[in-house]
């Protein structure tokens, strides 16, 4: 029997810019929910975010975030605007009554004036801080301590990485809020007013890596550009001018290294001259320098064909650099090769290269679906969601307060 996507039937109203209420959104969206996006007239402030196509100029950031979602357009400046999106959020329904927001500041659309309108309302709100000060990934990545721990070894400057890392676990964390206050919801009928600042999930998830008690015990760690911390792993160059990320975590993978690369006798003398346990990840972060250039030699001497197919036949843990425009074209090449991406048509830019969820349910992945259009939904959402007839969407529609 076919059992369906696993949120089919539940509506999630999303008033979200950037990423982590979109990302949380999309994750939903390809679980099954109806997740309908509300923007203002003429759109958000993230509607325009780059990177933007070369051949459109529209934004690849928007329509790869929001696909999946159903788009409703308002003039959030009027009352009649904020009512609909306040209508749409707290509508009936056992699997309806969620919004995700990130709209700090706005009390039209807080806690109190939901529950008002729906009492077993779902509001899941994004924070910058959680007294209320604003923050981006950027500057919460700035204050967590990560970038003065990134970086290269004889550098002292701060390293600011480009992804995103604490939006997306936030979404992550919108996701799993979501889900448990719905679970809560069918249980006791109660409703949630769950807020959850993005500096709380970038310090909460450095503290659970033991990062700040290690500090606090030892002082700040020093840097160790591209070396592990803990245990042994680092890039080596190829004689093609490539690099390739090894990495060793257990026993057997460093057996396969020193197998791989022909270095196991002079590995087996590296430890018997400085009295280093190799076999141990201690011992090989001590001795990491010394492994390093008694592997680099072989990694050198050969093209990046042969490394790849000796560490890969070795049991070797590895993995190739690979620029984003390398990927692009490996896919191009190869489009089973990755199979959580897919090739998408998304109306306004052309062909694309979209994602599925990376969850396999049932052994498959969920497939994806295009952008709407900013907008497109606004009238089939009024009227099923909201019942409004045709003389009411011509009403609205006269009055700014949605496009025509």
């Amino acid at each position: 029997m076919e059992l369906g996507a696993p949120l089919a039937g539940v509506r999630v109203v999303e008033f979200a810019s950037f990423v982590a209420g979109p990302s949380a959104g999309l994750a939903l969206a390809q679980l099954g929910a109806d997740v309908i996006r509300v923007d203002p007239l003429g759109g958000n402030v993230d509607h325009r975010r780059w990177p933007l196509s070369t051949a459109t100029g529209e934004s690849l950031y928007w329509n790869s975030l929001n696909r999946e979602k159903r788009s409703v357009a308002l003039n959030l400046r009027e009352q009649a605007g904020r009512d609909l999106l306040l209508e749409l959020a707290t509508a009936p329904g056992p699997d309806a009554g969620i919004v995700v927001d990130n709209a700090v500041g706005r009390d039209w659309l807080a806690y109190d004036a939901l529950a008002a309108r729906r009492s077993d309302v779902i509001s899941v709100k994004v924070q910058g801080r959680a007294d209320g000060g604003g923050a981006v990934d950027y500057t919460v990545n700035s204050s967590s301590g990560v970038a003065t721990m990134t970086g290269p070894a004889d550098s002292s400057d701060p390293v600011n990485h480009v992804l995103p890392a604490w939006d997306l676990l936030c979404g992550q964390q919108v996701v799993s809020a979501v889900l448990a206050a719905l679970r809560r919801r069918d249980r006791t009928g109660a409703g949630a007013q769950i807020e959850i600042a993005l500096a709380d999930v970038a310090l909460a998830a450095v503290a659970d890596l033991g990062w700040y008690s290690e500090a606090a015990e030892r002082g700040d760690r020093v840097r160790h550009g591209n070396h592990l911390y803990g245990a042994f792993g680092v890039d080596f160059a190829t004689a093609d001018g490539d690099h390739v990320m090894v990495a060793v975590l257990t026993p057997r993978q460093w057996v396969a290294l020193g197998t791989a690369t022909d270095t196991a006798e002079s590995l087996a003398a590296l430890a018997d001259s400085t009295g280093s346990d190799l076999s141990t990840d201690e011992g090989r972060y001590a001795q990491r320098a010394q492994i390093e250039a008694l592997l680099a030699p072989w990694f050198a001497a050969r093209s990046t064909s042969d490394v790849h197919s000796a560490l890969t036949a070795a049991g070797v843990l590895w993995g190739p650099y690979r620029s984003t425009a390398q990927v692009a074209a490996d896919f191009a090449a190869n489009p089973g090769g990755e199979p959580v991406l897919a090739r998408l048509d998304q109306p306004g830019i052309g062909p694309v290269i979209s994602a599925n969820s990376p969850m396999r349910i049932d052994d498959a992945y969920s497939g994806t679906r295009p952008a709407a259009a900013l907008g497109a939904d606004t009238e089939a959402v009024l009227r099923e969601v909201l019942g409004h007839g045709d003389a009411d969407v011509a009403r609205l529609r006269e009055a700014g307060i949605i496009a025509v």
